[in-house]
């Protein structure tokens, strides 16, 4: 694996990072002050995820790969957008106390969220058996680039958060559906 090699797996790792940290930033928006635990947990689930999805799109093969990519664009845009439209609702049906059940920093949430964002990375893995690159390095650089991404998402959403206020909820839930119609539509129209 040579340098040129290294510097496509990073850019690679930089665009499926994308979404984490856009879910991240929104994440935090919505959160009341997120702890540097609850920070730490999603951008391990995320890093976690997006490198194993890598390694599972290598072994599956191409076969898996193609049968999984005419419909993961529909699958990451249901995922985001069931959890986005909750939490528009909860924003308008809010409880005055924190609701444990919106919390995306854990639970099936932080698991819907992190499968989401991570379902890409699949069929990359099948594209890296094509390059001269090994997969577990690719997975590590692709997994730790998802995890600092993830993290530097939160902390601009802690200072997002403070300025948006109440509606912090909502233009989380919207950023999230929105994310799910990039998906589709750049998969729909060719671009990813």
């Amino acid at each position: 694996m040579n340098g040129t090699d290294y510097l496509v797996v990073f850019l690679i790792a930089i665009g499926l990072s994308a979404d984490c940290f856009a879910v991240a930033l929104s994440a935090s928006v919505t959160a009341k002050n997120p702890s540097r635990l609850q920070v730490l947990r999603v951008a391990a689930m995320f890093g976690l995820f997006q490198a194993i999805m890598p390694v599972l799109g290598w072994l599956a093969g191409q076969t898996m790969v193609k049968f999984i990519a005419s419909y993961d664009h529909f699958l990451a845009f249901v995922l985001l957008a069931i959890v986005g439209g909750r939490m528009i609702w909860e924003s308008f049906h809010h409880k005055k106390e924190y609701d444990e059940q919106t919390d995306v920093t854990k639970g099936w949430m932080l698991l819907t969220l992190s499968v989401a964002t991570s379902i890409d990375a699949l069929a990359v893995g099948f594209s890296i058996a094509f390059m001269d690159v090994h997969v577990a390095v690719a997975s590590i650089i692709i997994g730790v680039v998802a995890f600092i991404a993830t993290v530097i998402g939160f902390l601009l959403g802690k200072k997002a958060g403070a300025l948006i206020g109440r509606w912090a909820e909502a233009i989380g839930g919207i950023v999230l559906i929105g994310i799910g119609l990039r998906i589709l539509i750049s998969h729909l129209l060719g671009y990813a």
